[in-house]
This record gives C-alpha cells, sequence and structure tokens, in this order.
C-alpha cells in the first residue's frame, strides 16, 4: 500500500511539470512560470508553453550546457515553489524592484525593459486616469502593476480589486466586474493587438519603465543565475536575443 501511495504520489506531481522525466529525472534545474501571461509566455493551440520568455530560457539553456523541466504553474505558484524549494528558479517576467530584493528575490541581470499600463473594455468611456473616481481598477496579485495601482488610488479615487491570474482579470474587464485593468504595457498592447482581449489600450498611462529579471529566492541557486548572465549576454552578442524580441513583438 505504502508503495502504491508513493507512485501515486509521484505521478501528481509529474503532472505538475511541462516536462517530467519521472522518477530519476536527470534535468539539471526545475524552473517555474506564469500562466496565461503573453507575449512572454502561454499555451499556444498545440498546447505548447512558448513566448518571450520561453524561448530566452531555452537559448540560454543551449549556450550554457544546462537541461531544465518547466513548471507552468502561474504567479503565486512560481514564487511559492521557489521558496519552498520545489523549484530552483522562475522567469515571469517578473520586475527587478528594490522591495523584492529586501524581500528575498535574488535577480540576474535584467533582459526586458517594461512599463505598466491601463486597459478598459472597446465601449469603455473612460480616457485615463482622471475618470476613474469611485471604479474599480483590477491587477494581478504581487505584481508591479498591483504596487502601481496602490500608489495611485488615492490620488485617482479608484478601489484596486486583485486576481491571481492575467485571464480573470482580463474577463472581468470585458464581463463588466471591473472598469479598467493595470498590466504590462506590452501585454496589453500585444493581446489587443492580435484580437484575444477585446479591449483597448489607453495611452498617456505608463509609470517609469522596469527591467524584467530571471529569479532565484535560495543563494545556493547561485550558480544558476551566474549562468543566466552568462547566456543572456551571449545570445544578446551573436543576435539571437533581437531575433526573439522581433518574433514576438515585430
Amino acid at each position: 500500500m505504502k508503495k502504491f501511495l508513493s507512485l501515486v504520489l509521484a505521478a501528481v506531481m509529474c503532472l505538475s511539470l511541462v516536462a517530467c522525466g519521472g522518477a530519476g529525472n536527470s534535468a539539471d534545474y526545475v524552473i517555474a512560470t506564469d500562466k496565461g501571461f503573453s507575449p512572454f509566455e502561454f499555451q499556444d493551440a498545440d498546447g505548447n508553453i512558448v513566448g518571450i520568455d520561453m524561448d530566452i530560457l531555452a537559448a540560454i539553456a543551449e549556450d550554457q550546457g544546462f537541461t531544465y523541466d518547466l513548471q507552468y504553474v502561474g504567479w503565486d505558484a512560481a514564487i511559492a515553489a521557489c521558496q519552498a524549494g520545489q523549484a530552483n528558479g522562475m522567469i515571469a517576467g517578473a520586475s527587478i524592484t528594490d522591495a523584492r530584493k529586501e524581500s528575498g528575490w535574488i535577480f540576474s541581470d535584467g533582459y526586458y525593459d517594461a512599463t505598466q499600463g491601463m486597459a478598459v473594455a472597446t465601449d469603455s468611456a473612460i480616457t485615463g486616469f482622471a475618470d476613474l473616481a469611485g471604479k474599480k481598477v483590477a491587477v494581478k496579485n504581487g505584481t508591479m502593476s498591483n504596487q502601481y495601482a496602490e500608489s495611485i488610488k488615492n490620488e485617482y479615487g479608484f478601489e484596486v480589486v486583485t486576481f491571481s491570474t492575467s485571464p480573470d482579470m482580463y474577463q472581468a474587464v470585458m464581463g463588466g466586474q471591473v472598469d479598467a485593468c493595470l498590466d504590462d504595457t506590452p501585454i496589453l498592447k500585444y493581446n489587443i493587438k492580435i484580437g484575444e482581449l477585446d479591449m483597448k489600450y489607453v495611452d498617456g498611462t505608463e509609470n517609469e519603465p522596469a527591467q524584467y529579471g530571471f529569479a532565484i529566492f535560495d543563494s545556493a541557486n547561485q550558480e544558476l543565475v551566474d549562468k543566466f548572465n552568462a547566456g543572456l549576454a551571449n545570445i544578446k552578442a551573436n543576435g539571437t536575443y533581437d531575433e526573439i524580441i522581433a518574433k514576438y513583438l515585430g
């Protein structure tokens, strides 16, 4: 019975990994990522996990000669997996901030500059922050957009509503449960452009840019950050990085 239960547990754990090698898995690292954060990480029509972050990670791993298993689990779960030692690191469009560093995040060099901005339903009359008094603005929990919203909510008089995933947040906007959302600008513009989101971007709502970084939560994994930094420098030098960005953002 104990053996049977152990096998069941192993199977369940394996299902949480996108690329699980089973018992005795030989991958060098386990890396966690977000869900539904296109164009940085998302599931395509064939069920493959793709996006800017995924291509950068794959290119760096090839350059540095390491292998990895990918946990496609969502933002909060990715952080929790790293903090619990169930993953070695995460790549999930995570902005590098002093507050995160002080709370235990250890970042790589920045690999993308991003701002946060606002989007609303296509039929919305909202044209800027000045129109948000008494309204609800959605953000994803624990993100830079969450911090951005909290920093300006009193000035503009809106209520912040948090969600665990970007798709849930977008649905709330399109369904009328909230009046707007704040999210990373490239994510909003990309998904609106390809018709994935029935929303419109509100120009002039961006904050100051912050860099995305690969993150670990245990200094014992510093070697992985060092490899990421070395590989990032190499793929920038040989043109691979620019090709990846152009592939998704033009």
